[in-house]
């Protein structure tokens, strides 16, 4: 029987670090379609943003505003463009844009490695508010707006959901990232002089350590 040399200092050192690089991996890892935060805030985005033009819709008749006159109304608007009326009559071609955006911006979100919770909260957002117009194009053939406000133009709770989801996008990028970085920086940097001293400090005990064992 061949004789089989086994080197319990490295198995035990292998078995050490494992944790280590099932870590790093996981903290690598793509952000996945699978994660609740991104799908709950986007369907409560699209659920209250179908409620309220259905209530507008039955309550309002077009042109119609609720009170008629102050700085904040409910105005039952129809809009062929994009987001707060731009781009009027571009209806059909809008609905294409906004699927192909919604796409991107689903290759974006995959992209990215373990994102900030922020980062999921913003791109919910975003998936909402796409998804809440293009609802309505493809069903009415037009977006339904009714928030008022002042000399703004009419918009929509799908609208702001977009709009709110890109602000928090650009703080996280501008003010946050850093943070973020660094934090992860230093974790690196201590996990990797942990194992150095862990790797270089003699073993202090007064039983032998085995190296190598020889099995018949």
């Amino acid at each position: 029987m061949k004789n089989q040399v086994i080197d319990v200092g490295n198995t035990t050192n292998s078995m050490n670090n494992a944790p280590e690089k099932i870590s790093q991996s996981t903290d690598n890892s793509n952000a996945k379609f699978t994660d609740p935060l991104p799908w709950v805030v986007l369907l409560s985005v699209v659920a209250f943003d179908q409620i309220t033009k259905w209530i507008v819709i039955e309550t309002l008749t077009v042109g119609e505003s609720w009170p008629e006159t102050g700085l904040f109304r409910f105005t039952h608007a129809w809009n062929t463009g994009t987001a707060f009326s731009l781009f009027q009559g571009q209806g059909d071609l809008l609905t294409w844009v906004s699927l192909g955006a919604v796409c991107v911006l689903a290759w974006i979100y995959r992209s990215l490695k373990n994102p900030h919770w922020l980062l999921r909260f913003a791109f919910g957002l975003q998936f909402g508010g796409a998804i809440g117009n293009i609802i309505d194009r493809i069903r009415l053939g037009h977006v339904t707006d009714f928030l008022d406000i002042g000399w703004w133009p009419v918009f929509n709770i799908a609208d702001s959901s977009i709009v709110v989801g890109i602000s928090l996008m650009l703080i996280y990028f501008w003010f946050l990232q850093a943070k973020a970085d660094d934090a992860r920086s230093n974790k690196s940097n201590l996990s990797t002089t942990t194992n150095s001293k862990t790797a270089t400090t003699p073993d202090q005990s007064n039983e032998p350590k085995a190296k190598n064992t020889k099995v018949n």
